[in-house]
């Protein structure tokens, strides 16, 4: 039996999971549909009235349905089809644990290039056909890449809050925190910080936009700029670099972690969270997360906690803890000395 749950020592088994991609694809059709927040506003339909509301053929449609049915996305009762429970919870637009941006960005990005897996390992080049400063540089793209993060930080975000200790804090950092989703979360749920954001200049608008809908302007500040060639302008008690190392080699990694060193306050602490990997049992989501790095980026990876570890002590920070975070994620706390 492999880590997938399909027993990969049967033909059937290993043709099934050959077969995975298409289960993956019909749930990306209905995000890209918009299927499951049409349900929402209707309730149940028949297959005919889902046919109209989306501009559908018909040929195939039943079949489609029945899919979703049968990997529990939909529930079908009197020949009416309508959202199953976590649909209805994280597949709906406009709700707020909305995680349908990731399946978008997976649809558009990820999918194509998983396709080319070959070519990338053969070359070791990306394959998305994008790098990032083209991304930044469209304004429909880059919101859909900022869609794809508040989907994850929607999730990640409401445990770290709870794993660790904000109290003693007065300010958080989020370095490379995008248009500040994962920020206001914390800054929401901890209202005695105030919250800042490093991040490219061009997150700048959709940073006021997040913040204005969650009611935190003149909680939270956006400060523009690149870790790379650029000083971070504001420290603070609580930096954060949260799915943001695995985008880049280990050189790289090493030098952004001195530098978040640099941002955070005396007895203050940074928090990196990745997908990190382990010597022990396999996890297939953090390696399919460590492979989507080698599709999407020019040098990334996932990563062992081990690396950080030594990075961060050679930084300075004068110890280190680790933690599960999440499903899939380690939490690593490197505390700076008074």
């Amino acid at each position: 039996m492999s880590h997938t749950g399909l027993d990969v020592s049967t033909s059937a088994g290993i043709i099934r999971l050959s077969n995975a991609f298409c289960d993956a694809k019909a749930l990306m059709t209905a995000v890209e549909l918009g299927l499951f927040t049409k349900l929402r506003e209707t309730g149940p339909a028949t297959e005919e009235e889902i046919r109209q509301a989306h501009g559908l053929h018909g040929r195939g449609l039943s079949d489609w349905l029945n899919l979703l049915t049968a990997l529990g996305l939909l529930e079908r009762r009197g020949g009416r089809y309508g959202n199953a429970k976590g649909a209805d919870s994280f597949l709906v637009q406009g709700e707020k644990e909305y995680v349908g941006g990731f399946v978008e960005r997976s649809n558009r990005n990820l999918y194509p290039a998983w396709g080319k897996l070959t070519d990338a390992l053969r070359t070791g080049e990306q394959q998305s056909g994008s790098h990032f400063d083209v991304v930044i540089q469209n304004p429909q793209i880059l919101r859909q890449f900022t869609g794809m993060m508040d989907a994850l930080t929607n999730v990640v975000g409401p445990e770290l809050v709870e794993a660790f200790d904000w109290g003693p804090y007065g300010s958080v950092l989020d370095i490379g925190g995008c248009r500040g989703n994962l920020c206001s979360i914390i800054v929401g749920s901890r209202p005695h910080l105030t919250g800042h954001v490093f991040d490219l200049p061009q997150m700048e608008p959709l940073f006021d936009e997040k913040i204005a809908e969650r009611g935190l302007t003149g909680k939270m500040n956006f400060h523009g700029g690149s870790f790379f060639t650029d000083d971070i302008p504001v420290t603070a008690d609580v930096v954060t670099l949260g799915h943001v190392l695995h985008d880049w080699d280990a050189e790289q990694r090493e030098k952004i972690v001195a530098k978040a060193f640099g941002a955070v306050n005396p007895g203050g602490a940074l928090l990196v969270y990745d997908r990190m990997l382990e010597d022990g049992p396999a996890y297939v989501e953090n390696l399919v997360i460590s492979l989507d790095m080698l599709l999407v980026t020019d040098g990334g990876s996932e990563y062992p906690a081990a690396e950080v570890v030594s990075h961060a002590h050679k930084a300075g920070f004068a110890s280190v803890e680790a933690s599960p975070l999440s499903d899939y994620d380690t939490l690593l706390v490197c505390r700076k000395a008074g």
